[in-house]
């Protein structure tokens, strides 16, 4: 693998990381507790993506539209 293609790897990498949170850092994204994030994806109004058993992942750009969308309510 050529030096280039790793350093694409690695930007790709932390393209992902940065589009996803998992639940903690999401709790914290959004200023509320991590039982207030599980209540809204148990209300339908956050959408989770499983990876496994024990990984769920949100979505950054998901997480914004839901806080442009609750900024607009109030």
């Amino acid at each position: 693998m050529t030096n280039t293609e790793t350093e694409r790897r690695n930007k790709q990498s932390e393209t992902a990381i940065v589009e996803n949170m998992r639940a903690k850092e999401t709790a914290k994204f959004l200023g509320c507790g991590l039982s207030t994030v599980w209540l809204w994806v148990n209300q339908g109004k956050l959408k989770a993506y499983k990876l496994s058993d024990r990984v769920t992942i949100f979505k950054r750009s998901e997480l914004e539209a839901f806080i442009n969308a609750s900024v607009e309510v109030a």
